[in-house]
């Protein structure tokens, strides 16, 4: 079973202030390059894996989604989406990701923001989802980059020449890290880029595209906090659709 860390009170309460927890989608400042990667949304079967506060699956119904559906393992995430989405057509699941069952092709679109960090099986992850998806449905997901998950505890130094630059060490030893971020003890998995494709040519997917997300000028002279972005990846944005069988 996946760590339910959002559950603790003192990680969700401290979780809660970040930007992407109170502003949703407006928060996120990866939010236009992952929206870019969407197919379109009206009459489209949307589900959400992972899905927080429920900014995404509000975003859904709002873009004429016929049917959103948000699955997520806490209670306190579950309800805290109802009460922002209240009478909305969103069916909330609490279900651990690492053994939820979505229907089988039953979904044009699988959405996943920032959750696949924390699931120890990533293969068997993308063939749950790949089983999920209609024949010419789309999964689309952003993740820890794996430059940033690499470390257990990202870090920063300082080179000969004054610059500040970012410490990577174990890239290669994929697994488990265990990181202190809002609490103590926050458990999550590495795996290198190339795992990560593989994974999803396994399962039966053909890659779209991939970003490697940065912010532009625009976003750093808004947000000048997001500097480090340029300097290493922390985000990693992926769109995916199945295979042709022939393929």
């Amino acid at each position: 079973m996946a760590q339910n860390i959002y559950d603790d009170e003192t990680f969700f309460e401290g979780y809660s202030q970040f930007p992407r927890s109170r502003e949703g989608l407006a928060g996120a400042p990866e939010w236009p390059a992952l929206k870019a990667m969407l197919p379109p949304i009206r009459g489209r079967s949307v589900l959400d894996l992972g899905s927080g506060f429920g900014a995404f699956c509000r975003w859904a119904v709002e873009e004429g989604a016929s049917e959103v559906t948000g699955v997520d393992l806490s209670r306190n995430m579950i309800a805290s989406a109802e009460e922002r989405g209240p009478g909305l057509p969103i069916r909330y699941v609490e279900a651990d990701l690492e053994t939820y069952e979505p229907e089988a092709n039953a979904y044009d679109l699988v959405y996943s923001s920032l959750a696949v960090h924390y699931l120890a099986d990533f293969d068997a992850f993308c063939r749950k989802v790949r089983r999920s998806l209609a024949s010419d449905g789309r999964f689309v997901f952003s993740m820890e980059h794996p430059i940033f998950a690499a470390r257990a505890e990202p870090e920063w130094m300082t080179d000969a020449s004054g610059k500040r630059v970012f410490a990577l060490c174990d890239y290669a030893r994929e697994g488990e890290r265990v990181t202190n971020w809002v609490v103590e003890g926050i458990v999550k998995y590495h795996r290198k880029l190339s795992s990560v494709v593989t994974s999803l040519i396994a399962a039966g997917f053909a890659v779209d595209a991939m970003d490697e997300w940065s912010p532009s000028e625009a976003d750093l002279a808004a947000h000048p906090g997001l500097a480090d972005e340029i300097v290493r990846p922390m985000l990693l944005l992926v769109a995916a659709r199945p295979a042709p069988e022939n393929s």
